[in-house]
């Protein structure tokens, strides 16, 4: 290897590139910005002003933050409804007003302030909701109206009910202990604030209000076509948003113990700012409550941090106004160009070079010399059939193949012109394979794996395994789950191709050549999916043995085929027994006379070679064409190849012509014929085998004679 490879290996196979693609492309990347911000927010100011951190100041400032993040709160769920709500202030205000002269002037109990302070905020909402709901005014120019009015009639109310409130000489102990007291350390505005929030986060994404909420927020034209009530949807939403603003009212009254001109002034500008500097979008459809809970933290602050360190309004009111414009910016820009980051960083190439192979040419000494053996198979279902990716008969010797249509289709015995459909999946499926007792299982693609009973009824079995946590992305879902086999004990063992790309990206995941596919076992006893093998370049087919000690399993791109031991004193590992082919293995399968069938679906060739060990080439590749352009492996031309238990190549079967079978993803042998399936094909193949045992069959080979 030249010193310019083995920079290439180090720099490409060793800096972790791809974990920025992959971080980006999470939910919670979006969190990831405005979470740095309010712990760099927190620590400055904390630093910057003496006692910042001491327990009584953390009280005070957290009853603020209480106050202040219901607000938000609840300004968040109109804002994810796609609407605004620029009257929160005055119905805090309002609201607060209405709490203490409950108290201070009419008597009342506690009780029935709270219900007051949350009813004015109540009918606000609905007075805002109707004229946007119902009505379809602009919220904008709706709430902004509604902002002025109300705050008109607070003023005058100040005005003339102030002097009252004042000189009340009415106390409640209740009423302090709301505003002042603490609950094992933690004031109550705090308390209820966090309990806001939960319900609120968990009504937004486990409900169907929630989900009805960010649909219209999304799209109200598509949320109105799927038969949501958009109107009333948007109507909860201002009456969500004005009873928390009234309860947030409230206990700045009981904090207080009084209301005057300057309450809840300019509160719908923090309110707006730290909800969309948590990241929550203005366009709608997108945000969530944690969002604006930091949202909060950082306004709120900066905005009493820039005071106690001696600055004036003017001051906060500018820094607010750039801390909204540059989230605004953020956040349209964002999620116009999220998709173009994600396809600039995401996909990260690696550097590998290939072994040398024997020739496959036709007529060369090679073990792998191909031949035209397979151009001139029977036709099954010729026309009838879409992407036959495997195939597999039953003791019946009915045959049987997954469509990318989603469906299995079983073709009938002895000739095999009459099929049916026998189940219809969902999803691709790939891999067959048959239990003990008669169930069809089969690899679906981005769905897990899946079990056909003898009657046809589909039951899922998984679709996960257990976590690797040191993996940002949850590879704990199966993302392209492929061939499978049983064992002896009924254990299922079956390959997940890739974590990082679904089945229709095999292309990308080719060109990237990261080894992050995996050998699997499902066990039935239990129900559980555990990883036994990772980091194999795509993996692929699997066969039993016919011992039923170990099983051999295909690396596609890496061109081996390696032996995993389930007995044994080599049990729990595995072993490479075929390395450096000149084609991409796929399904393998038992043959008649103790060796293994295997499929190539396409062969190697020097230009893709060449361009694994240039991992900047594909990067630019990847980046600067259309993927219709790439130079990816090539899968014109595969085969069938035999081989013996320990790796030795015993046949080799192929389709010059390009017209049968030029791509070949499985193969089954059943009772002296070899059936071929190719997963771009429209048929399946049937190949008369010199002297195989006519009387042999899977099922046989596999769970004996029917008893």
């Amino acid at each position: 290897m030249s010193t310019r490879e083995q920079f290439q290996r180090w720099r490409y196979n060793f800096i972790p590139d791809h974990l920025i693609g992959e971080i980006l492309s999470k939910r919670w990347a979006d969190n990831a910005i405005p979470f740095l911000a309010m712990v760099v927010t927190v620590i400055g100011f904390g630093t910057a002003i003496p006692g910042f951190f001491k327990p009584n100041s953390l009280v005070e400032s957290t009853r603020q933050l209480g106050e202040f993040s219901i607000v938000v709160t609840g300004l968040t769920v109109v804002m994810l409804a796609g609407g605004i709500d620029l009257s929160v202030s005055s119905i805090f205000a309002l609201a607060a007003f209405a709490a203490v002269s409950g108290l201070f002037i009419l008597d009342l109990p506690v009780w029935a302030c709270l219900l007051a302070a949350v009813g004015v905020g109540a009918i606000c909402g609905a007075i805002n909701g109707y004229l946007i709901g119902y009505m379809r005014l602009r919220a904008f120019l709706t709430t902004l109206v509604t902002l002025v009015i109300g705050r008109a009639i607070y003023d005058i109310l100040i005005v003339n009910f102030a002097a009252q409130v004042q000189q009340s000489d009415i106390t409640s102990e209740v009423w302090d202990f709301i505003g002042d007291g603490k609950i094992l350390g933690f004031s109550v505005s705090i308390i209820t604030a966090v309990v806001i929030a939960i319900v609120a986060h968990i009504a937004l994404t486990r409900s169907r209000p929630g989900w009805h909420i960010l649909a219209v927020g999304g799209s109200r034209r598509s949320a109105h076509n799927s038969g949501i009530k958009v109107r009333q949807t948007v109507f909860m939403s201002y009456v969500i948003s004005g009873m928390c603003a009234g309860l947030a009212g409230f206990l700045i009254a009981c904090r207080l113990s009084g209301a005057g001109p300057g309450t809840g002034l300019n509160l719908e500008i923090l309110a707006i700012t730290a909800a969309v500097v948590g990241g929550n979008s203005l366009g709608g459809g997108r945000g969530s409550v944690a969002k604006a809970i930091m949202g909060a933290i950082i306004v709120l602050v900066m905005n009493n941090g820039l005071i106690r360190l001696g600055y004036g309004t003017g001051t906060n009111q500018m820094v607010l106004g750039l801390m909204l414009a540059v989230a605004v910016t953020i956040d349209i820009r964002w999620l116009k160009n999220r998709h173009k980051v994600l396809n600039e960083v995401y996909v990260t190439p690696i550097y590998h070079k290939m072994g040398e192979t024997l020739s496959a040419l036709p007529g060369d000494a090679s073990p792998y010399a191909l031949n035209n053996r397979i151009s001139k198979t029977e036709y099954i279902g010729l026309g009838e059939l879409e992407g036959p990716e495997d195939v597999i008969l039953d003791r019946d010797d009915h045959l049987y193949c997954g469509t990318r249509h989603g469906e299995i289709v079983r073709f009938f015995a002895p000739d095999y012109k009459r099929s049916e459909i026998f189940a219809h999946i969902g999803g691709f499926p790939l891999g067959l394979a048959f239990d003990r007792q008669g169930n069809l299982l089969t690899c679906v693609g981005a769905m897990g794996l899946y079990g056909v009973s003898p009657k046809g009824e589909v039951t899922q079995l998984s679709a996960e395994t257990d976590r690797t946590y040191t993996s940002i992305v949850d590879d704990a879902r199966l993302r392209d789950p492929n061939d499978l086999d049983v064992g002896p004990d009924g254990k299922i063992y079956f390959t997940d191709s890739t974590t990082r790309y679904d089945a229709h990206d095999w292309a990308i995941d080719s060109i990237e050549g990261r080894p992050t596919g995996r050998l699997l076992v499902y066990d039935p006893a239990t129900g559980k999916t555990r990883t036994l093998l990772d980091k194999y370049r795509y993996a692929n087919g699997v066969c039993m043995a016919h011992d039923g000690k170990s099983l051999f399993f295909a690396e596609s791109w890496a061109c081996r085929v390696h032996r995993y031991w389930i007995e044994g004193p080599k049990a729990g590992t595995a072993e490479c027994v075929i390395k450096d082919m000149p084609g991409y293995p796929d399904n393998i399968n038992r043959a008649s006379d103790g060796n293994y069938w295997m499929a190539w679906l396409g062969m190697r060739t020097p230009s893709f070679d060449l361009a694994l060990r240039h991992p900047g080439f594909r990067k630019r590749m990847s980046r600067r064409l259309p993927q219709d352009e790439w130079l990816f492996p090539n899968i014109n031309t595969g085969g069938v190849v035999k081989f013996s238990g320990d790796g030795t190549i015993v046949e080799t079967l192929g389709d010059m012509t390009g017209q049968s079978h030029p791509m070949v993803t499985s193969m089954r042998e059943h009772k002296g014929y070899l059936y071929v399936g190719g997963i771009l094909n429209n048929r399946i193949g049937r190949l008369k085998l010199d002297g195989a045992d006519t009387a042999w069959t899977g099922p046989t080979s596999y769970w004996g004679k029917r008893s």
